[in-house]
């Protein structure tokens, strides 16, 4: 089953190597049981206060996660975030920002190269840190020019979602193991690049096949060794107040919504443009540490 379904990935790499970056009672409810949730998990964290056009949100920074923290709070006394736009904003997803060419963008441009000019090592806490409804996590551009899944110096997104049944998270936990089967296999084929370019090069069809078998059996003998399977912590949050499991260990998650989750649902559910930013400007007014 597993070799089937990397069958086509295979090919696709080698072919490849060949040729060569969103108040109702039940919103209130929600954010109720995001708050319980996060007091039971994680008490000690980091307070920061978002001012925004739209209200007030109060998020909280793990200390798991010391460079994400320690960038953000930094970024918050330089008053980096002042005056960014929440510049891509999708329903039943998430509502972006950091940008700090937003500040001064024109009405309709397009958004979402800005940063400090530096990116962020992955801290990946999976799954003490998932993707639920208000987990805060950074951007960071795709694995095609990003392998590292290193995050942006400064944007970062607010996850809002949508809640799953249990047939839809069983959907979704064989998409995320499918997605982890893939990630192994194109790591070790990156590893025997010059390998795989000699073997095309002799137009050596055995020695070619021999590798791609020997490439899956290691695929399948890591990925065996670390399961990726939804803990009943994720189900729980999945299936009540929803999120985006299928970002999970692909994102660096590094703190969660304390207060606001009204005002980041007010966000979400601004028009946007073609481009997914909200046709009426929605800005971090100001950024301070709660001390």
């Amino acid at each position: 089953m597993i070799k089937n379904n990397l069958v086509l990935v295979v090919a696709m790499l080698f072919a490849f190597v060949a040729c060569s970056n969103g108040t109702t009672a039940q919103q209130q409810s929600t954010e109720t049981k995001i708050v319980e949730k996060q007091k039971v998990i994680i008490p000690d964290m980091t307070k920061v206060e978002l001012n925004t056009s739209l209200g007030t949100i109060v998020v909280g920074l793990y200390k798991e996660t010391p460079k994400h923290h320690d960038n953000f709070v930094k970024l918050v006394k330089e008053g980096y975030y002042d005056g960014v736009l929440f510049h891509r904003v999708i329903n039943n997803f998430m509502i972006q920002t950091g940008d700090g060419n937003s500040k001064t963008a024109k009405p309709g441009q397009m958004l979402g190269t800005g940063d400090p000019g530096y990116t962020i090592e992955a801290e990946f806490v999976y799954p003490k840190f998932f993707h639920k409804r208000g987990a805060l996590a950074a951007a960071r551009t795709a694995d095609q020019v990003n392998p590292e899944r290193r995050s942006s110096g400064s944007q970062f997104y607010i996850v809002t979602g949508k809640a799953y049944n249990e047939q839809q998270l069983m959907q979704m936990e064989h998409q995320m193991q499918q997605m982890n089967l893939q990630s192994i296999f194109q790591a070790k084929a990156a590893a025997h690049q010059k390998e795989i370019m000699k073997l095309r090069m002799a137009r050596d069809t055995a020695g070619t096949e021999a590798l791609r078998q020997q490439l899956i059996a290691e695929t399948e003998a890591e990925a065996a060794k670390n399961p990726v399977k939804l803990t009943d912590a994720q189900r729980e949050a999945y299936s009540t107040v929803g999120g985006t499991p299928h970002l999970d260990n692909q994102y660096t998650v590094f703190g969660e919504v304390l207060e606001g989750m009204d005002v980041v649902a007010k966000i979400e559910a601004a028009n946007t443009d073609r481009n997914d930013r909200p046709t009426e400007d929605i800005k971090i007014i100001s950024a301070k540490v709660v001390e």
